[in-house]
């Protein structure tokens, strides 16, 4: 086994993923590293592609480097090696079939197989033997062969019911023996039959081959060898032709291996309802509803690590050793791409070059290492390393607390500098002391149910957490006379410190507790503002469609009077009618007017049935702004709307999962309506806020429309240096995904 091999394997039994990575091979049509080579990225988008579609699974193939080799050296590859390498040349003939959505299709209908190759699927049946059907002095060879079985069987059938033999047969079954046909008889056979001996039975019978079926065997033996040697000529045909074909070869071998990597992956991930997390381009993990794999009923992890070092304090077996192996596990699985449980939509997993766990009890009699020193060697390596994520359990196990606090502070300090992020547990609150107050260490406290002295399993961000030594012994069966004892002993006034920070700890999760129901106070608050609102604009369309059957009826009325006043004039009749189409206008003037007057630039604004902002005014037009949508309007046509109250910036408090985000900068910019100058100006300034704050990902929302604002965005994105990648969202080409 190789150094790389043996410490991956050493990685997943430390995390306790031994169960799940055997489970995951189960899915596998051959043994592989969980490695794939090439960009992640585009591995992501071929996993989704194949999430959407049905796909038959693939035979198991075994590993075909060796015969590659022997390809290459213009070797006589065996059948089943032969048949290995059709069952990937049919199955890739299969898969051109399946409706796959981009970028699979593509990608499977450019494997071309070339047609001698695909003549040679042909030649085989679904056992991988060759088709006699194809070759007449096979199909002859194989009648013989069956032929000349069936005549042994009945020789032998006659024979275990002749009379003659019957006092000597232990039984009337056909027995094999060496590969043979045998009978199973007793000593002195050989009075009443000729036969030769091929073998004793462990209680002292004999297993013997009648005399008068020996021409019949050595028939079927010259049959068979016959059969063997057409099978040759085959072999010998095909393995010419794969050595001209040696480059095809080693790129279907290839592609399979590719498409295992992909299948594996979807149908483990439907088979546990897993999900997959591509990591980012940060160092943050963020976690939602995580569950080991390893764990049958776990409580669900989530935990939000954006800082340097993540120190995990609180009560003894209260899953701080798990937590630690939770996020390592869900940075390893997200690396190699291995769905696990989630909520995907809420989790976000940093991306390392490397992880490291050092968690095992290094002490070893035979190498004559303690387990401090064990431990120390193990840092030492770390200063070799960068880019790495490092879970340390128990930091300060194998020495005096004090001085491994010293240490272990200075020594994380120096290695946090090289790119290596911490996470570490402790039941020691002296290296929590000392790092408490830095701002890139982040502090968590494993829980305790007080009320049922019990661990929740459950974690608080931003807290130090107390051991529980004394009530863990005796939850443990410890005598309470003992534990109260050795409370006397530890010192009242370090019994009253702990009381003192599981208050602190106590007082925050009410706190927070309280928090969340004003937040869903305000919650219930906004919604039924949203339905007073709802209901608002539900009454004015009520009042516009009122005024409009009114103005319609005015003008019915009016147009009959005309009439019937042509019919007989009447000079008084039309001085009441122009009167009154007088006020009319004027009435809508002084409206307009006041209109004209009171809206200004800002005002929250109602085009039709619409809601918006009025973002400019020309004469008499105005641009305003429509649910992202900029459109210009006639001016006569806005209304104010009612002045919605500006939200009150609520103060930032502490929640139970920290989840800190980009300060200002937004993921996505919208174009729609926008002007060419206007639209390349703000991708310019909205890529360059990204940059700024580090955001891996964005999206541009230019729409579809004629085209014209996906060009420009197009051309802009190819010129600009710091863009990695770009390219439109599938199912979705108004949205162009950009990679910085």
């Amino acid at each position: 086994m190789l150094p790389e091999e043996a410490n991956e394997k050493s990685m997943i039994q430390k995390l306790d993923l031994d169960g799940y990575i055997r489970e995951f091979q189960t899915f596998l049509a051959r043994e592989k590293p969980m490695e794939m080579m090439g960009d992640i990225n585009q591995h992501y988008r071929y996993i989704q592609a194949l999430l959407r579609t049905r796909f038959p699974v693939p035979k198991p193939v075994p590993n075909l480097d060796n015969a590659l080799i022997r390809i290459k050296k213009q070797a006589i590859l065996g059948l089943d090696e032969i048949y290995a390498f059709v069952t990937m040349f049919s199955y890739f003939n299969t898969l051109s079939t399946v409706g796959f959505t981009e970028p699979l299709i593509s990608w499977i209908q450019g494997i071309e197989i070339p047609d001698e190759i695909v003549e040679i699927i042909g030649y085989f049946t679904q056992e991988g033997e060759i088709n006699s059907e194809r070759d007449s002095e096979l199909f002859e060879l194989e009648r013989a062969i069956k032929h000349n079985k069936k005549d042994i069987k009945d020789t032998l059938y006659k024979l275990v019911h002749s009379s003659k033999l019957r006092e000597y047969l232990v039984d009337t079954q056909v027995h094999f023996h060496g590969g043979e046909e045998t009978l199973l008889v007793r000593g002195g056979f050989n009075r009443v039959m000729k036969a030769a001996v091929v073998g004793r039975s462990a209680t002292g019978f004999f297993y013997i081959v009648p005399e008068s079926i020996l021409h019949l065997k050595e028939k079927q033996s010259a049959l068979l060898s016959s059969k063997e040697e057409i099978v040759y000529r085959y072999c010998k045909e095909i393995s010419a032709l794969f050595f001209k074909r040696e480059r095809f070869l080693t790129f279907i071998n290839k592609e399979y291996d590719r498409f295992d990597h992909y299948q594996a992956r979807v149908e483990f991930a439907r088979a546990k309802e897993y999900a997959f997390v591509l990591p980012s381009k940060s160092k943050e993990i963020k976690l939602k509803d995580f569950a080991h794999p390893a764990i049958e009923k776990p409580v669900p992890v989530s935990i939000d690590f954006n800082k340097e070092i993540m120190l995990v304090t609180g009560v003894n077996a209260g899953g701080k050793t798990m937590l630690l192996k939770s996020m390592l596990s869900a940075v390893y699985m997200s690396k190699y791409l291995l769905p696990f449980s989630c909520d995907a939509s809420q989790s976000e997993v940093g991306h390392y070059k490397s992880i490291e766990a050092v968690i095992d009890d290094p002490q070893s009699v035979k190498n004559d290492i303690s387990t401090f020193a064990g431990r120390m060697q193990e840092f030492a390596k770390l200063f070799h390393k960068e880019d790495t994520l490092v879970g340390v359990d128990e930091i300060e196990l194998g020495t005096d607390s004090d001085e491994a606090a010293s240490l272990f502070r200075v020594m994380l300090d120096a290695l946090r500098t090289r790119g290596i992020y911490f996470i570490v547990t402790t039941h020691h609150k002296r290296l929590a002391s000392l790092m408490a107050t830095d701002e890139k260490v982040g502090l968590v406290a494993a829980l305790y149910d007080e009320e049922k002295r019990m661990p929740t399993y459950t974690f608080l961000q931003g807290s130090i957490g107390k051991s529980y030594a004394f009530e863990t012994a005796e939850r443990y069966g410890v005598p309470s006379a003992i534990v109260h004892r050795a409370k006397k002993v530890y010192g009242e006034d370090k019994e009253n410190l702990n009381e003192l920070i599981e208050k602190s700890t106590t007082l925050e999760r009410e706190m927070r507790t309280k928090i969340a129901k004003i937040d869903d106070a305000l919650e219930a608050v906004e919604k039924k503002k949203r339905k007073i609102e709802e209901e608002e604009f539900a009454l004015q369309e009520q009042y516009r469609k009122a005024l409009a059957t009114l103005k319609n009826r005015y003008n019915a009325a009016t147009k009959k009077a005309r009439e019937a006043l042509r019919a007989k004039e009447s000079a008084e009749g039309r001085r009441l009618l122009n009167v009154a189409h007088q006020r009319k206008v004027l009435q809508k003037k002084e409206s307009d007017k006041k209109e004209d007057i009171t809206l200004k630039e800002g005002d929250r604004i109602k085009y039709r049935s619409h809601r918006g902002e009025l973002v400019s005014l020309h004469g008499k037009e105005a641009t305003i702004l429509v649910e992202g949508l900029k459109m210009r309007v006639p001016l006569s046509q806005l209304k104010r709307s009612v002045q919605e109250p500006k939200a009150v910036p609520k103060p930032r408090r502490p929640k139970a999962n920290v989840h800190v985000e980009k300060s200002g900068v937004s993921v996505s910019v919208k174009l729609l309506g926008m002007y060419a100058d206007e639209a390349i100006e703000t991708v310019d300034k909205f890529l360059s806020d990204a940059l700024v704050n580090n955001v891996s990902e964005v999206q541009i929302i230019h729409g579809t429309g004629g085209g014209v604002l996906s060009t420009l965005v197009s051309e802009y994105l190819k010129e600009h240096p710091k863009i990695s990648t770009f390219y439109r969202m599938p199912g979705n080409l108004g949205v162009t995904v950009v990679e910085l």
